[in-house]
């Protein structure tokens, strides 16, 4: 039900780096994965969004408060932040080890072969 929230976080934090640091990112001398830093940022918002329609469907976010249904339960919190910590935080990990092996793969692809 909040698994969503880590790569949101992650997502939002990313674009940040990504307007705080927009020449960097784009000069031809900048690292592989310092130049593939807006397809992280697609990857995270997109899933993001994605896992928001998601638990809307099911039902387990609502347009009213307390948005998650959990929270309308004793102990709703601790079962928000158990599935943040279990799910949420693999998800975010996983998602960023796919990009890294992207960035690499795409710098390889990039780079001419010199026999």
């Amino acid at each position: 039900m909040a698994c969503f929230i880590v790569p949101l976080v992650q997502a939002a934090a990313t674009s940040l780096y990504r307007k705080l640091n927009a020449k960097g990112i784009s000069s031809p001398d900048a690292s592989a994965l310092k130049r593939n830093v807006p397809a992280l940022e697609k990857m995270l918002w997109g899933g993001s969004v994605m896992l928001i329609v998601d638990h809307i469907i099911n039902g387990e976010l609502t347009w009213r408060f307390p948005f998650f249904t959990a929270l309308g339960k004793a102990g709703g919190g601790e079962v928000m932040l158990r599935e943040m910590l279990t799910v949420g935080v693999p998800m975010s990990v996983i998602v960023t080890l796919c990009w890294v092996v992207y960035a690499l793969l795409r710098e390889r692809s990039r780079k001419p072969a010199t026999s």
